[in-house]
């Protein structure tokens, strides 16, 4: 799980965290959730796969304020050998209630922009970290 704090450019003018600073949490979380498993996005880039976003979604349920340490819970959703799908929990740290859900799509991408499946090497670092009922192993 990550952690970040609050800083005050990332709040508007009522204190709360701006909108849009939630999809940089959940890039924080996705960083971090590879970082944890052994994995980094620099790795995946110097072997060629890029993960552009293919679609991004949040609920705000309640607003994190200014210098809130806040936690990212970050899971893989769905994994095929072209795409994988994260879901994100955004809490207060050593609180239970959510501040905020989302989720982020993406495609392996190829330096050139094209869809590019992932080799045997990387499925086999990945494919354990999804839920067996959302892998497809032929896609």
């Amino acid at each position: 799980m990550a952690q970040c704090r609050v800083t005050y450019r990332m709040t508007d003018q009522m204190g709360v965290v701006y909108y849009g600073n939630y999809f940089e949490f959940f890039e924080i979380g996705r960083s971090e959730w590879l970082r944890s498993h052994g994995l980094e996005y620099r790795d995946m880039e110097t072997e060629g796969y890029f993960l552009p976003a293919t679609h991004a979604s949040c609920d705000y349920l309640s607003p994190a304020r200014f210098d809130e340490l806040i936690e990212i819970e970050t899971r893989v959703m769905a994994l095929t050998r072209v795409k994988i799908h994260f879901g994100y929990v955004i809490r207060r740290s050593g609180e239970d209630r959510p501040l905020a859900r989302g989720v982020t799509h993406h495609v392996f991408l190829s330096p050139g922009g094209k869809i590019r499946r992932l080799s045997p090497q990387w499925w086999d670092r990945l494919a354990p970290l999804a839920p067996p009922q959302r892998k497809e192993l032929n896609v």
